[in-house]
C-alpha cells in the first residue's frame, strides 16, 4: 500500500466526517474528491464503509440519550412511539436502497457531472427555504405525528442520487413539514443511525467476495479520520443552525458544485 493512497484515504475520511451530518452531501464530496485525486476503491466500498466512523461518532455523542431510550422502551409509550417513528422514516430508504443498490453504485456513483448538478440544485433549495417565513409546528423530535415521520423518510429517498445529501433531504423535508430548524437537524441525526448502519451492513455483504485484507489499512485510516471530524461536527451543528439557519450550506453547495463542473469541463 503506497503512501499516497494512505494520504488520499486520510483526506477523504476527514471530508466524510466533516460533511456527513451537514446538508452538503458527504458522498458527493468524497466521490468528486476521489475522482480528481485519482482514488479508486474496491467496488466503491471505501466511500460507504468509512461512514461507520461517522455512525460511531453520533452514537458516542448521543450515548446517554440512547441508553435512556433503551431502558424506558419496554414501558414508556412516548419512547415506543419515537422508535416507531424512526423505523417508519427508515423503511422507504431501506427498501429502495436494497432494490436499486447495484444501479446506484455502478451508474449514479460513476457520474461526477450529476453530482455537481445535484449539489447546485440542492444549494438553491436550501437558500430558498432559508428565506421563507416558515411557521414551525414541531420542536420535539420525539413527538412528530407518525405521518410526518413517514414523509421525512420519503424525502430521504432522494439522497439515493449522490450529491443530493441524506441529511439535506431529511432536513428539507422536515422544514417543509413544519419542523423547527434545530429539531430538523436533530431528527436527521437519529434517522442517520439506522440508515447509515443499514447501508454499511448491506454494502459490506454485497461486496464480501471482492474485499480483501489489503483493503483494510485504507478503510481503517478513512474510518478513524471520519470518526474524529464527525465528532466535532455533531457536537456543534445544532447550536449553529439554531442561530444561523442553513444558508451557509446552500452557498457551500453552490461553490463546490460550480467549481466541480468547471474542473470537469477543463480537465475531464
Amino acid at each position: 500500500m503506497d503512501s499516497q493512497t494512505i494520504i488520499n484515504a486520510l483526506l477523504l475520511g476527514l471530508l466524510e466526517g466533516l460533511t456527513e451530518f451537514i446538508p452538503v452531501s458527504s458522498t458527493g464530496h468524497i466521490l468528486l474528491a476521489g475522482h480528481f485525486l485519482g482514488f479508486n476503491s474496491t467496488g466503491k466500498t471505501f466511500e460507504i464503509l468509512i461512514q461507520l466512523g461517522a455512525i460511531l461518532a453520533i452514537l458516542s455523542v448521543y450515548a446517554t440519550k440512547l441508553w435512556q431510550m433503551l431502558v424506558t422502551l419496554p414501558s414508556d409509550p412516548k419512547t415506543q412511539r419515537f422508535v416507531a417513528g424512526i423505523l417508519i422514516a427508515f423503511l422507504p430508504a431501506a427498501i429502495i436502497g436494497a432494490v436499486a443498490h447495484d444501479f446506484i453504485k455502478t451508474v449514479l456513483f460513476e457520474s461526477p457531472r450529476l453530482i455537481c448538478v445535484m449539489l447546485i440544485l440542492g444549494g438553491l433549495v436550501l437558500l430558498f427555504l432559508d428565506k421563507l417565513d416558515l411557521k414551525p409546528r414541531y420542536g420535539d423530535v420525539t413527538n412528530f405525528p407518525l405521518s410526518v415521520y413517514l414523509k421525512i423518510g420519503l424525502f430521504q429517498c432522494l439522497a439515493m442520487i449522490p450529491g443530493t445529501s441524506r441529511s439535506g433531504a431529511t432536513i428539507v423535508g422536515s422544514l417543509l413539514m413544519g419542523v423547527e430548524k434545530r429539531a430538523a437537524a436533530e431528527f436527521s441525526f437519529f434517522l442517520a443511525m439506522p440508515t447509515m448502519a443499514g447501508a454499511f451492513a448491506y454494502d459490506l455483504y454485497k461486496n464480501r467476495d471482492i474485499l480483501s485484507v489489503a483493503d483494510l489499512p485504507v478503510i481503517s485510516v478513512g474510518f478513524l479520520a471520519a470518526f474524529l471530524t464527525a465528532l466535532l461536527v455533531v457536537r456543534h451543528l445544532l447550536d449553529y443552525v439554531s442561530r444561523n439557519g442553513y444558508a451557509l450550506f446552500g452557498w457551500w453547495r453552490l461553490l463546490v458544485g460550480g467549481v466541480g463542473l468547471i474542473a470537469l469541463i477543463v480537465w475531464g
